[in-house]
């Protein structure tokens, strides 16, 4: 959802706050290397800025002036902000999510969960693993692997009947399976990425991401021989994936130079139990 609605909904903005007859700003978070999410409501508490921000959409750049008393009020903030003033605000929304159905489901009783319905249930899960998704892209890993147990925590309890259902809630899963293989990767933590693309493998079989992301694992833990399965049966499903056809070569390579190494250290041990020669 893009647009902006009432509620502590997590927005990432860019805001740069000027006072009148200046050029430069007093405030802003530009300049930043992540600029995190902010719930209206909550994080930003100027009125002004949080009126600003409901009229925005995602990607949407405005100037807004704010009088006193929707901003620093008559008091102002000394030295910085005089008494009674008006000051101008740039806006950038960078990204929007409209959590308020996954906030309200997080403080539902154990039995109210259980009895959710699945649609709103998947969109909780949806909503969480999107904001696993902007914290990927901004490399917090800790921070999405997280997100991602948030989500996939919706389902602990579920025992869904109707088959109809019960494949929605396996679908969604999946993602968030194959989602926490890769950021286990990330975190360089193989033996979690395996265990999650296995537990892709057993919702879809066929699935060539949670094969390729097993078959990483399986590299990383120096287990050659399972690598080889995992990667070669990703390769039957997609012949032409790049991704898959380079570790096949990088898998090749470190086994070549795992074997050398284990025919060395057999040499040393050897030459090491040779009996010294004997003299006449």
């Amino acid at each position: 959802m893009e647009v902006g609605g009432e509620g502590p909904n997590p927005t990432v903005v860019h805001y740069s706050a000027y006072s009148e007859y200046t050029d430069k700003p007093f405030d802003s978070n530009v300049q930043r290397d992540v600029p995190r999410f902010m719930k209206l409501g909550r994080d930003i508490t100027l009125p002004g800025m949080e009126l600003a921000i409901l009229t925005m959409r995602k990607g949407e750049f405005s100037r807004f002036l704010f009088k006193p008393q929707y901003a620093y009020g008559p008091m102002g903030c000394p030295p910085r902000i005089p008494e009674n003033a008006t000051v101008m605000f740039e806006l950038e929304i960078l990204h929007f999510l409209d959590t308020l159905e996954s906030d309200e489901y997080f403080i539902l009783s154990q039995k109210e969960q259980i009895n959710y319905p699945l649609e709103k249930l998947l969109k909780v899960a949806n909503t969480e693993r999107e904001f696993g998704n902007y914290f990927f892209q901004q490399q917090r890993y800790e921070d999405a692997k997280d997100q991602y147990k948030k989500a996939l925590s919706v389902f602990a309890c579920r025992h869904e009947a109707d088959e109809e259902q019960k494949q929605k809630s396996y679908s969604s899963k999946l993602l968030l399976y194959l989602n926490l293989s890769l950021v286990s990767l990330k975190l360089n933590a193989p033996s979690r990425a395996l265990v999650y693309g296995e537990r892709a493998l057993q919702i879809e079989s066929k699935n060539p991401k949670a094969l390729f992301r097993c078959g990483q694992a399986c590299m990383l833990m120096l287990e050659y021989d399972k690598s080889k399965d995992f990667l070669l049966r990703a390769q039957k499903l997609e012949p032409f994936n790049p991704d898959v056809n380079s570790a096949l070569v990088k898998l090749d390579s470190c086994y070549r130079e795992w074997n050398l190494k284990e025919k060395e250290m057999c040499s040393k041990m050897f030459a090491a139990w040779e009996p010294a020669a004997v003299k006449d």
